[in-house]
């Protein structure tokens, strides 16, 4: 049984790096189109707070009061806890307008180590002989997946502070996840982490925005990116990391570096060159073998 729930963890957080691994691609055809960070941001999770609010309705209406609902404590900690998941969107967002996205990716994946640095130092126990070689090879793949090694272009130190803490702020996000009221649906979670986010966003927007809002990205791209990036991972994530622990879960979200490479070839047309497949199979092998048990059952 507690295998079938890892494995079925996996799948989840799988899924859900899958989702937000299409947001780097959708948010650069949204800046081709002359809309800004803030723009973006503020579209996003205000659908996404929006969608939650009818799964979270959908879901008392369909289990009545079998729901459990969030206490006041739960709710304040899920709420802090959803600023980091605000400030992930904002530092990644602006990273890309510094950097290339590749390089800015490569950043981000940084969660690898600094989710397996997290689980040993609060569970106090040292990673397996399998998470350490399966980080080493998602590192070393994530360098040929995004082109790293070949790539000449200029790297803007404001482009890798952002990067670098785009990356904290997903590991933060990552472990709140697993520890914060498990005992509430991943749709309250999610939704109240949303609205933590929100605050963020909003003042980042409220602070930034020069120009007029242009209230278009709403009826554009606010949906998709709402979906894909504040109403599937989050619900996702938040049923999966229980079941998976942040160490592993964090492993696994490492797909979304190939989902991401792929959206780029497909609808940026971009050049992937065949050093850039190898990481990408290198990625897809250091997954599996995280999830092998090499120990015979008896």
């Amino acid at each position: 049984m507690i295998k079938n729930n890892v494995l079925k963890g996996v799948f989840l957080v799988g899924l859900g790096a899958t989702s937000y691994g299409m947001l780097a691609t959708l948010v650069k055809i949204a800046y081709g189109e002359g809309f800004t960070t803030p723009e973006v941001t503020i579209a996003q999770f205000g659908y996404g707070i929006l969608g939650m609010l009818l799964i979270n309705m959908f879901q008392k209406a369909k289990k009545g009061d079998d729901v459990i609902k969030a206490s006041k404590k739960n709710i304040t900690q899920l709420m802090l806890a959803g600023t980091s998941l605000g400030m992930t969107s904002i530092f990644y967002y602006l990273a890309v307008k510094y950097i290339p996205v590749s390089i800015a990716i490569v950043l981000l994946m940084q969660t690898v180590w600094m989710g397996v640095l997290f689980e040993m130092i609060l569970e106090k126990k040292s990673p397996s002989t399998q998470k350490i070689i399966s980080v080493i090879i998602i590192l070393f793949g994530t360098t040929l997946a995004t082109n790293l090694i070949q790539s000449k272009a200029e790297l803007d130190w404001r482009g890798i502070v952002l990067g670098l803490m785009a990356a904290a702020s997903f590991t933060t996000t990552m472990f709140t996840a697993n520890r914060l009221a498990t005992h509430v649906s991943s749709a309250q979670r999610s939704l109240y982490m949303l609205l933590g986010g929100a605050f963020i966003v909003t003042g980042f927007a409220i602070a930034t925005q020069t120009t007029p809002f242009n209230f278009e990205i709403f009826m554009k791209w606010g949906i998709i990116l709402a979906l894909f990036g504040t109403i599937i991972p989050p619900l996702l994530f938040n049923a999966g990391f229980p079941l998976t622990g942040i160490g592993l879960g964090s492993i696994v979200s490492a797909l979304e570096l190939p989902v991401s490479v792929l959206m780029a070839y497909f609808l940026l047309s971009e050049n992937v060159s065949l050093i850039q497949w190898i990481g990408i199979i290198l990625i897809i092998l250091a997954i599996v073998i995280m999830n092998v048990n090499f120990k015979k059952t008896t």
